[in-house]
């Protein structure tokens, strides 16, 4: 990932992998997480300026028919269907799950939005990694397979001048995408509203790149300190997108940059109803619109349509009422290599969901949710013969 692509005088101070012997406590304060034990020698994780980075908690997990044992337990290579890290092999099983096109997010070493790489303590080196990293991606994954990968790139987030330049020379080799922390306060950076991330989101307008707000990305909702804390983070997942959803529509954002696409990623639609109509309520009960001028008498809740975009794996409660979003703004994902993925019986999941008759989905709806939108929104060219 990082060999040859860093410059000389750092290359030896890239992440790197390194094996981790049995009983041996990894601290994972700096992602938010209680410690692990691993249990057994030859587990594998990454190390960046002398701090871990496993692989834990059923991140790495597919084609694993019982995770009881990897649960919490840090992971090697060896362990793990090469699909998670190998573009090749990721194309065969994407062709196994009749996936035609696929984006990814960074993980582990990065953080869902590059956050590891922009919280180094030596700023020239993490700008380094952060470059070789959408290098990796240019080179290993979307040069090979330009039809089926979307490119999304992490950038540069301790300066947003830096982070903005990033984007524009990502998006002149043909990314798409970058992913953005949701709530960056969570992280240490300013607001949303505060006008820091304007240099990034201006490069963004002006070369189509769409935001990614991947859930997570920021950290997961104060939880109580004891009890099931795993289980409530993952339940919790929704909620973390409904609140970066309001954060973001009420920050003035979409003010100035009325074009900006924004994808709530993993996060569920579920709950964007029930926003829509507490913000229409708000507005007619409070009439003041957060001091915010909206653009052409726009609602929020409007602007929330016209800007967002947003992703389900599984919220067959909701798509009786998917008209109230509009099929349009919404896509399908199989969160593969996770534990929640739905590979490879993407095809059959999605077609008991969509095709059930209480779900009352149009054969448009269904084209817009399983590929239509998503081509639109990154760009992505589609099979011959597939409109």
């Amino acid at each position: 990932m990082f060999d040859g692509r860093l410059p000389s005088h750092l290359a030896d101070r890239a992440p790197k992998i390194v094996e981790l012997e049995a009983g041996v406590e990894v601290s994972r304060a700096h992602q938010n997480l209680p410690p692990v034990v691993t249990q057994k020698s030859g587990r594998e994780a990454w190390e960046y300026e002398g701090k871990v980075y496993p692989q834990v908690g059923l991140n790495a997990v597919v084609g694993h028919t019982d995770f009881s044992s990897l649960r919490f337990e840090p992971t090697s290579f060896t362990e793990m269907r090469p699909g998670c890290y190998d573009p090749g092999a990721r194309v065969r099983d994407m062709d196994l799950a009749g996936i035609w096109s696929s984006i990814n997010f960074p993980s582990a070493i990065a953080g869902f939005c590059g956050s590891v790489f922009s919280s180094s303590e030596d700023a020239e080196l993490g700008q380094a990694v952060a470059r070789a990293w959408n290098d990796w991606i240019h080179d290993e994954w979307y040069t090979p397979f330009p039809e089926r990968f979307i490119p999304l790139g992490v950038t540069w987030l301790a300066d947003p001048d830096v982070g903005a330049a990033e984007v524009r020379r990502n998006a002149d080799r043909g990314f798409r995408a970058v992913t953005l922390p949701e709530l960056p306060h969570w992280l240490g950076y300013p607001e949303v509203h505060t006008g820091y991330w304007d240099p990034i989101l201006t490069a963004c307008v002006q070369t189509d790149t769409v935001v990614c707000l991947h859930v997570g990305s920021s950290g997961m909702l104060p939880l109580p300190p004891t009890g099931p804390r795993f289980e409530k983070n993952i339940t919790l997942f929704p909620a973390v997108s409904l609140q970066a959803a309001a954060e973001w529509l009420w920050s003035g954002v979409f003010q100035r940059f009325p074009t900006l696409e924004v994808v709530l990623s993993e996060g569920g639609i579920g709950w964007v109803p029930m926003l829509l109509d507490r913000l229409d309520y708000v507005m007619s009960h409070s009439g003041a619109g957060g001091g915010l001028a909206w653009d052409d008498e726009l609602t929020p809740s409007e602007v929330l349509l016209r800007n967002f975009s947003f992703c389900m794996l599984d919220d067959p409660s909701t798509l009786p009422v998917l008209d109230r979003i509009g099929s349009e703004r919404v896509m399908v994902e199989v969160d593969y290599p996770h534990s929640d993925t739905t590979w490879p019986d993407s095809q059959a999941v999605l077609r008991a969901q969509l095709g059930d008759s209480a779900a009352g989905l149009s054969d448009e709806d269904i084209a817009n949710l399983t590929y239509r939108t998503a081509a639109r929104l990154f760009r992505a060219p589609l099979p011959p013969g597939v409109h």
